[in-house]
């Protein structure tokens, strides 16, 4: 063995260049599938992960506008964003595995390496695409909202399943396929694609995270579905507002009995 999985989670966090990040993330998963990574975790994860020169972080209520994708520089804008989201999803799976990997079985860590993984492949997609439009990850600021999730709910390993992979990745279940059919309105199929090969894996994502947490819930005798509104109610500042995928998430198996009490009109 080369190494463990709480080092190969640590060296994915602390790489700020995106090609090395994708490259540390590729790396940990391919270790961890051929039997190179010893299940411990003596190594602790960083506050915050490192981070790129670029793109400026801003708080959300400072980002630009970037409008409804009619234009091709609105279009660019919302496939950096895109991008952004899936950068930060990348620390966010290796940061779940290192930190809280040790209570769970290695099922756990097979499962958020290869989250891990996909969200580096999406990551390296979007930002490929980017670049044959003339632009490229970094281009414009980005907001670290998704990594404010991560801070909250760094103690608890129920409320990151939650928070994490049960609203912020179920929500772009909802959202992602508008999405689609905006870029198929234009005639940019290229991007088309790629959000709907996103769309698939997200819904393992959730699903995955659905698991863990009932999983959890079950080994400390909690209900799952009240567990998880309480969880949401204190840890996620905002609000779950329909629309929603209903059948994506049911495939995720994140029931109407989960999300309908806390949805707002």
């Amino acid at each position: 063995m080369t190494g463990n999985v709480a080092e190969a989670a640590r060296a994915v966090l602390d790489a700020a260049d995106p090609l090395a990040k994708v490259k540390a993330a590729r790396s940990a998963a391919r270790d961890w599938r051929l039997g190179r990574l010893a299940h411990r975790f003596d190594v602790a994860m960083p506050d915050r992960p490192a981070r790129p020169e670029k793109p400026e972080l801003l708080p959300p209520n400072r980002m630009p506008k970037r409008g409804r994708g009619g234009s091709e520089r609105g279009r660019v804008a919302l496939m950096h964003a895109l991008a952004h989201i899936e950068f930060a999803a990348i620390d966010l799976a290796f940061d779940l595995v290192g930190r809280f990997g040790a209570q769970f079985p290695t099922g756990f860590t097979d499962d958020w390496m290869k989250v891990g993984a996909d969200e580096a492949m999406h990551f390296a997609l979007l930002d490929r695409r980017l670049k044959q439009l003339g632009s490229h990850y970094g281009a414009m600021p980005a907001h670290d909202g998704l990594w404010d999730a991560a801070s909250e709910t760094a103690h608890d390993v129920l409320a990151r399943l939650a928070v994490v992979p049960m609203v912020l990745e179920a929500r772009g279940l909802d959202v992602t396929p508008a999405t689609i059919d905006r870029f198929d309105a234009v005639g940019d199929t290229a991007t088309a694609r790629i959000l709907t090969r996103i769309l698939n894996d997200e819904v393992d994502h959730v699903r995955a995270g659905r698991i863990w947490f009932e999983s959890a819930c079950a080994a400390a005798g909690f209900a799952p579905e009240t567990t998880w509104q309480s969880l949401v109610r204190r840890h996620f500042r905002g609000a779950l507002k329909p629309p929603f995928n209903d059948s994506a998430r049911d495939s995720a198996g994140l029931t109407r009995d989960y999300y309908q009490a806390l949805a707002v009109p």
